[in-house]
């Protein structure tokens, strides 16, 4: 086909959208599910509405081929598992019992079954669960979900495509389940999954799908031969089938590589490829193949994971490169716009020079269209649109907002010294010990307590004017004093105030910190009902006036026993950001660090004598490919000691992170320098505490031992087992005791239940350990 007739077949669409509603409206089904004020049909219906609402918003708006499959009740890789039939052996009684109850035990665990354990999505903020897989698993074919969606959306007359996690993906990110030697490989399992894909895409072409969308999104990392000789044999026997639909495989969040070649050889009918600048290197890389002849291709072109406005003009000529290159060119955003909010129109308060710059899912969707009508009829159809895009570009080019000369000085005349503690761990470690007077096995919490309605109510209050900032503020004593009694009675040895007065762990300071916008409904799906607003980092960043300060030390005035002050760190403030792309990330890592410098040396001069800065995205940041990796792990680690390094050596500084693969960063923290780290472990039995140990990790350390995104109470026998486990990895000098992550979203009778287990579990080891003179 001539350039100009793949131009004029040019189509529009996306590979997924947000899924909880304008209002949030699957969060509280399903929050209300799980308390038994609404009832499985009524959730069902509530779904189904949300549905039909994001697919009739997408076509209205001009979008040629609408998703489906990606909608989820928690989970799109739980999805994928309940679809193969992956069910783990502790809950499959529930799931035949009622299925929808038992996909939550799944997600959430009960209090006598675990739940799956929950990881990253790639290097997203966003949580998927972990398919257990063994040598005797058996995939049987459930396509009812993916089949009963795609109907619903070709009831409306619509031209739709369903996605479905491609099968070498989802066996890339499966684990050994309980019990299976830990060596074992779940891509052995592929042969046996194949036909389970066959079953279902069969099932999909009789519901009247004319193309499935297979995501692979695992084969833009580092891959060996066998794994890609692996992909190559999945889509050879999926290719081969008669009775399928046309195959459209999907990559996102970074190039291809070597996997480049063996998905344009394979018989499938079209790619789906990344070209923003995450992927730089795709198209070239397209090109060198040969493109694809014959076949159809997706050009992801508009950035589906931030949120400012596309380059309507560069992404037009991205475009009419890869003209020449496929048989079809359509236009879609690079991933699923799951990543970003829903609406930019529904922020009343983000000044409206400022709106222009950003472009949420529903503007998204409008670029890609825009952009699909310009390759198909000529660019002279988007006259006015590309003059308001170039317009909005230069409007933030050239804004003041962007730039603050005296931040910029400070991060210039920033040394090596300046990123470098004055001592050596072991002489701090010393002067520590003999500081604070801890016990063995010290224990704490990672910093937030539950946020009750009372809180949420008090907040909403005082936006609302019906209380003003001195009744709030009493409210908040109030809520600490209870917060600290409680964990003295408990019986804790280093407490925290309990973070009531902050909204989110990097909103509360984005709010405060010059150079970021806070969003009022840009909400973001983190893992099941947990949404988050990230922040918008625009412009340089500083800090005004003290942030924690006040709170913390009123909450030291309360008791005898160190009370920590709790910062979130400078990569995770840009991660769960959206953040400038303007400038290098490292550059903005400095800037963000130096303002919580100041934070740091001013919680130390006003008497706290134990500060944590939780950096749970150091891992979730980590590029993909493992030659980006070095860069990227030197400004991180930088970035942490330079906002940790200015305190005296007696004084404890703390880290925390969570839900990630922490064997692939282990030297990373060990070169962050910290005192102590508390990490995630009690999903995957102290396996952090195992990858330490081999690492010969030398400062303490706090592998958790109370799964803090399920409701389950933990037995002090259970939490103690775990302890036990951490010690055989890392000695009783240097091992914490400690929940997983915060108790924010938990409730308070089983925090309750949980930490008294928890401190009982710590007695109970302490007096296992041999006494010494």
């Amino acid at each position: 086909m001539t350039s100009k007739s793949a131009a004029a077949a040019a189509r529009a669409t996306v590979y997924g959208y947000p899924r909880q509603g304008r209002g949030r409206e699957l969060k509280k089904a399903i929050e209300g599910y799980w308390k038994g004020r609404v009832d499985a049909d009524a959730l069902r219906a509530t779904a189904a509405e949300l549905r039909r609402t994001n697919w009739r918003q997408l076509a209205g708006a001009g979008i040629h081929e609408v998703p489906t499959g990606d909608f989820s009740y928690y989970d799109h890789v739980l999805d994928t598992s309940v679809m193969v039939g992956a069910i783990p052996g502790r809950h499959r009684a529930s799931v035949e019992a009622d299925a929808l109850d038992g996909y939550f035990a799944m997600a959430r665990g009960t209090q006598d079954v675990a739940p799956l354990e929950m990881t990253k999505w790639f290097d997203t903020n966003y949580h998927y669960l972990v398919p257990e897989l063994g040598p005797d698993t058996v995939f049987t074919a459930d396509s009812a979900k993916q089949v009963a969606e795609l109907r619903e959306a070709l009831a409306l007359g619509l031209t739709a495509r369903p996605v479905l996690v491609g099968p070498v993906t989802y066996l890339l990110l499966a684990k050994p389940a309980p019990g299976v030697a830990a060596d074992f490989d779940p891509l052995t399992l592929l042969d046996r999954l194949l036909p389970v894909y066959a079953e279902v895409l069969s099932d999909l072409r009789a519901a009247g799908a004319e193309w499935v969308q297979l995501d692979e999104p695992a084969l833009v990392q580092d891959r060996t031969p066998a794994e890609l000789n692996a992909a190559a044999r999945a889509y050879r026997d999926l290719g081969a089938l008669t009775d399928r639909p046309k195959l459209l495989v999907a990559s996102y969040f970074d190039r291809l590589g070597d996997a480049l070649p063996v998905l344009a050889k394979a018989p499938v009918d079209g790619l789906a490829l990344d070209f923003t600048e995450a992927a730089a290197g795709n198209l070239d890389a397209l090109a060198a193949v040969g493109g694809l002849p014959g076949k159809r291709l997706v050009a992801g072109v508009v950035n589906g994971r931030n949120i400012w406005v596309n380059d309507l003009t560069k992404s037009l000529a991205t475009l009419g490169t890869l003209l020449g290159l496929a048989d079809r060119v359509d236009v879609a955003a690079s991933c699923s716009l799951l990543h970003v909010p829903l609406d930019a129109t529904a922020e009343r308060d983000i000044e409206p020079q400022i709106l222009r710059w950003l472009a949420f899912a529903r503007q998204k969707t409008a670029e890609v269209v825009t952009l699909a009508r310009g390759l198909a009829q000529g660019t002279g159809t988007i006259t006015g649109e590309l003059a308001a895009n170039r317009a909005a570009l230069a409007s933030r080019a050239n804004s003041p907002i962007t730039r603050d000369p005296a931040v910029r000085a400070r991060v210039g005349a920033v040394t090596d010294a300046d990123a470098h503690r004055s001592q050596p761990y072991g002489e701090r470690a010393a002067a520590q010990r003999a500081h604070l007077g801890l016990p063995l096995l010290p224990t704490t919490t990672i910093g937030s307590f539950p946020q009750t309605a009372e809180l949420r109510v008090a907040r909403a209050d005082l936006r609302a004017g019906r209380i003003d900032a001195a009744g709030y503020e009493e409210r908040i004593r109030a809520e600490i004093q209870e917060v600290i009694s409680f964990q003295e009675k408990t019986g804790l040895d280093v407490l925290v105030h309990g973070e009531a007065e902050r909204n989110d762990m990097v909103q509360y300071f984005a709010e405060q910190l010059t150079g970021y916008l806070a969003t009022q409904h840009g909400w973001v799906q983190s893992y099941g009902t947990r949404y988050v607003r990230p922040p918008i980092l625009a412009g340089d960043i500083s800090r005004p006036e003290p942030m924690t300060v006040r709170w913390t030390t009123y909450a030291q005035s309360l008791t005898r026993r160190p009370v920590k002050g709790m910062l979130t760190g400078p990569v995770t403030m840009l991660a769960w950001s959206f953040v400038r792309d303007d400038q290098p990330l490292g550059d903005t890592a400095r800037q963000v660090a130096l303002a919580l410098r100041d934070e740091v040396n001013d919680l130390e001069t006003a008497g706290t004598s134990v500060i944590q800065v939780d950096e749970p995205a150091l891992r979730e940041t980590l590029p993909l490919r493992a030659a980006d990796r070095p860069g990227y792990l030197a400004w991180a680690t930088e970035a942490f000691r330079l906002t940790t390094a200015g305190v005296r050596p007696d004084t404890q500084i703390h880290t925390h992170m969570c839900y990630a693969e922490f064997g692939d960063i282990v030297q990373a923290i060990d070169d962050l320098d910290a005192d102590v780290i508390s990490l995630e472990a009690a999903r995957s039995h102290m396996q952090v505490a195992r990858e330490l140990a081999a690492h010969g990790y030398p400062r303490e350390a706090g592998p958790g031992v109370y799964d803090i995104h399920s409701p389950r109470v933990p037995s002090a026998d259970e939490a103690a087992a775990l302890l036990r486990k951490g010690l055989e990895a890392i000695p009783a000098e240097r091992l914490w005791v400690n929940p997983d992550c915060g108790l924010k979203t938990r409730g308070w009778p089983e925090t309750r239940a949980s930490l008294d287990n928890l401190v009982a579990a710590a007695h109970a080891v302490r007096a296992e350990l041999p006494t010494t003179d």
